[in-house]
């Protein structure tokens, strides 16, 4: 069986990279986030300001156009670009692209309903081009999109499902059968894979990583989300993917550790994102260059 490391504070405060006293906006990340559809308003919402909350400077959110003015009411703080159809589309695809400002990383999926796996495709080939750094969530999370990001800078976070139709095997209850088949497709394909659970997988087949941080009370809808945002965020600024995506458990459960300690079982998404400055601040650090 494949080794494994049990993340705790001082490894993931080791991760988090310092920040310049004298940097400028831009230069401390920045992400785009693709995603929602006539149903799911609220998961690219929830990515994007989990994005923002982690630390970067610039947060970029493109959704279908009838969703952008109840979007740009949730905050001022996003940059909402509106996309022509309800779900991905080649047009979509190439009316983003035309309007995309340099970004660092992007998150691809929550809430997003694709119309044709071509358009999907098309879109992570483009980003991947432009060296940006990619999380793939949710609705991207599927078998076909494998074979483009084979031996490149992606993160996949999926929960035990998504898993199955990734790869075509449910992941074992058992730890030491989890690691290991998750190492095993990480390293088959060159990615990272962080596999949610009660116990989270963060391996990218050559290090491996467990974190235990998280509670029952994070089973409520959008918890993913937030983790799929931190992660698009700091992998903005940290370049090992999978010591990013291992940070992000750790934090995200850890937030959701705090609100359990302060609400019980009756969280909300948005109550983990606004717990992030708190778990994070201890980990800032700032150096003069």
């Amino acid at each position: 069986m494949r080794s494994y490391k049990l993340l705790d504070e001082e490894t993931v405060r080791s991760i988090i990279p310092p920040r310049r006293k004298n940097s400028r906006k831009g230069e401390n990340g920045v992400v785009l986030a693709v995603g929602g559809s006539w149903m799911y308003h609220g998961a690219p919402f929830l990515v994007a300001m989990a994005a923002y909350r982690s630390g970067v400077d610039l947060v970029y959110l493109a959704v279908p156009e009838p969703l952008v003015d109840s979007i740009r009411a949730m905050s001022p703080a996003l940059i909402v670009i509106p996309l022509p159809d309800y779900k991905l589309t080649k047009r979509s695809v190439n009316k983003l692209l035309k309007k995309l400002p340099q970004v660092h990383a992007a998150a691809i999926g929550p809430g997003l309903a694709i119309a044709r796996e071509e358009a999907l495709h098309e879109l992570i080939k483009e980003l991947l081009s432009l060296n940006v750094g990619l999380v793939l969530d949710a609705s991207a999370l599927i078998p076909s999109v494998l074979q483009v990001i084979r031996e490149k800078r992606v993160i996949l976070t999926p929960h035990a499902g998504e898993f199955k139709r990734l790869f075509g095997q449910q992941p074992s209850t058992n730890l030491d059968e989890r690691v290991e088949l998750s190492a095993k497709k990480a390293e088959e394909y060159g990615i990272t894979i962080l596999l949610k659970g009660p116990v989270d997988i963060i391996t990218d087949g050559h290090e491996s990583y467990i974190n235990t941080t998280g509670n029952a009370a994070m089973t409520v809808g959008g918890t993913g989300d937030v983790l799929t945002g931190i992660t698009a965020g700091l992998l903005t600024r940290i370049e090992s993917p999978v010591k990013c995506a291992a940070a992000s458990a750790y934090i995200n459960g850890k937030c959701g550790d705090v609100a359990y300690q302060e609400l019980g079982l009756h969280i909300l998404p948005t109550d983990i994102i606004n717990l992030i400055p708190k778990v994070m601040k201890p980990m800032d650090k700032i150096i003069e260059e």
